[in-house]
């Protein structure tokens, strides 16, 4: 008979707080970091390698975007077309299917199978998907119930740490001569030992907390947002997916271009991105509650404007340095607050309404590319970046007043 003074879970660390707010930062770490954005300090490898050019880096970051819109849609429909399935599989196991994906895709890169490579990174995609939406909803859940709910802040710094490892690991390959294949098993090794740690926490269901602990943390407000206040979340959510990734996606290469040859800044910018990131994920932990996230959003989207406005007006080192970190210091915390308010605007159905925000996103993300790759095509590397720079600005200027007008329109109940 279980001795009724030591429960377990009071002794188990894997109930923890912590050790939920652990587990969700590095699975974020492998989806993110890894599956997604393990690309973007590979690509100048890659091109060096000889493997691909510039168009074709940007049609295989495209079929790594459209996995993650497919991924998104796929987590908002299960649910409602086959809610037993749903119920019997759960966040947890979607999301262990999903890291165990990435591992084994991101390794399949290292094949010298170039036919195959837009497929890996779309499936790629699809389990980046799976993981962070999954692990976000198993996560916050249980951390409601720990009544711990503003540490769920700390899982979406994995996708930071994931970027600041993963550049850093390309910057020192990148310095011993290394090639991008090697790369992308070094990758994959790290993912996997990254999951070793989360298994024994991310297993079967979160439980649902009751209405006063699944809303603890987040700011007060009306039961359920009108439709159109939910339809300008989603768009204004959608256009920062298109304001960062021309940035995230090309960000070494643009200042390889635009320094002096054998310049070491280059390899450092995207770790930069990542440091600025982590930084704004612990940071969104400490907002005061009472404040509208709406307008810590529009604040968000700016700060973003600004980073990739300092790269244009001065393309130099110090330029780009505190433009990645600029556009890295909102990066993932407007992530959480974008959560935050779906939960708000519709907590009948939070997780389906997270889902459809991310396909949002990931709509946001597949424009971006291709309208990079047609204006560099058009105008030339130098200008082409610059006219796709300034288009993923102005994408951001919009989502930010998208934001202050539905803050001003639909005020919250305090």
């Amino acid at each position: 008979m279980p001795d009724a003074s030591h429960p377990a879970h009071a002794t188990a660390w894997f109930e923890q707080p912590w050790a939920v707010a652990l587990a969700g930062l590095l699975a974020i770490a492998v989806a993110m970091g890894v599956g997604r954005f393990a690309f973007t300090p590979l690509l100048p490898m890659m091109l060096h390698d000889g493997v691909v050019d510039l168009a074709q880096g940007s049609w295989l970051a495209t079929a790594n975007y459209i996995g993650y819109l497919a991924g998104a849609v796929a987590c908002t429909a299960l649910p409602w077309v086959a809610p037993r399935l749903y119920a019997r599989w759960g966040p947890a196991t979607l999301a262990r299917a999903g890291l165990v994906a990435t591992v084994v895709l991101t390794a399949a890169m290292a094949l010298p199978l170039a036919a195959t490579w837009p497929t890996l990174r779309f499936a790629a995609g699809v389990a980046s998907a799976f993981v962070l939406l999954n692990v976000a909803a198993w996560c916050m859940v249980r951390l409601a119930l720990l009544g711990q709910p503003t540490m769920g802040a700390v899982i979406f710094a994995g996708a930071g740490v994931g970027i600041v490892l993963t550049g850093l690991a390309a910057s020192a390959m990148v310095a011993f001569g290394w090639r991008a294949a090697s790369g992308w098993l070094l990758f994959a090794v790290l993912a996997l030992l990254w999951c070793l740690p989360i298994w024994p926490v991310v297993r079967g269901a979160a439980a649902r907390a009751p209405a006063s602990a699944a809303h603890a943390g987040h700011p007060a407000a009306t039961p359920a947002a009108p439709p159109l206040a939910r339809a300008l979340h989603a768009l204004g959510y959608g256009l920062a997916g298109l304001g960062y990734i021309v940035t995230a996606t090309f960000l070494p290469v643009i200042a390889r271009s635009a320094l002096p040859p054998g310049s070491p800044w280059p390899d450092l910018f995207w770790p930069m991105f990542g440091v600025g990131a982590t930084v704004g994920a612990l940071l969104s932990a400490r907002t005061p509650l009472p404040w509208d996230r709406r307008w810590l959003l529009a604040a968000c989207y700016l700060v973003q404007a600004a980073g990739i406005a300092i790269g244009l007006w001065s393309p130099t080192a110090s330029g780009f340095a505190a433009g990645s970190v600029l556009l890295g210091l909102p990066f993932l915390a407007l992530v959480f607050y974008a959560m935050q308010v779906a939960r708000e605007q519709w907590p009948a159905s939070a997780d389906s309404f997270m889902s459809l925000i991310t396909a949002a996103y990931g709509i946001g993300q597949i424009v971006g590319p291709p309208i990079t790759a047609w204006l560099l095509e058009r105008s030339g590397q130098a200008q082409g970046f610059t006219r796709a720079l300034s288009f993923a600005a102005a994408a951001l200027l919009a989502g930010a007043l998208i934001y202050a007008a539905s803050a001003l329109r639909w005020r919250r109940a305090e």
